[in-house]
């Protein structure tokens, strides 16, 4: 088991708050020294509330999903003997409400896209198999039913 950890912070500053009219920009930190700004999306929480320019838990997650399946199909695309030049992915999320009614990431399309080296290029049966075993392999992917928790400290 490896934990990893997310340190995320906000403050209140000036603003008066309990009208609603707040600032949700924030800051994750992570353990290896990076710092991501993210705030709620412009389109859950209009401006100056928010900050488009910052990263959204939506888009993370989009993220989150794409990264992982590009990391498992490189590991799986090289030790198939094939040598990817470039990989890009136009990851879409949809939010919309769930059949419970409440707003979810209803669907994630990954669009990815390999670039080989023309010495060896997968037919696409043999791409197919690696995007498909990439996805059985994501750790993302097979987190989505996780449990989660909340330990207020």
């Amino acid at each position: 088991m490896t934990i990893h950890r997310a340190v995320v912070s906000w403050t209140r500053g000036e603003q008066t708050f309990t009208d609603g009219r707040y600032s949700r920009a924030h800051v994750w930190r992570f353990d290896g020294g990076a710092e991501v700004s993210a705030s709620a999306s412009p389109s859950v929480v209009p401006a100056p509330c928010s900050d488009a320019s910052a990263v959204d838990p939506e888009e993370a997650f989009v993220a989150s999903l794409a990264s992982c399946h590009m990391l498992w199909f490189l590991s799986i695309a090289a030790g198939h003997g094939f040598r990817v030049d470039a990989y890009d992915d136009e990851a879409d999320g949809v939010l919309a409400r769930g059949a419970d009614g409440r707003l979810a990431i209803t669907t994630v399309t990954l669009r990815p896209r390999a670039t080989f080296s023309p010495e060896r290029v997968p037919s696409r049966t043999e791409l197919d198999a690696m995007h498909h075993e990439a996805h059985s392999a994501c750790f993302i992917a097979n987190s989505v039913k996780s449990d989660i928790r909340c330990e207020p400290r």
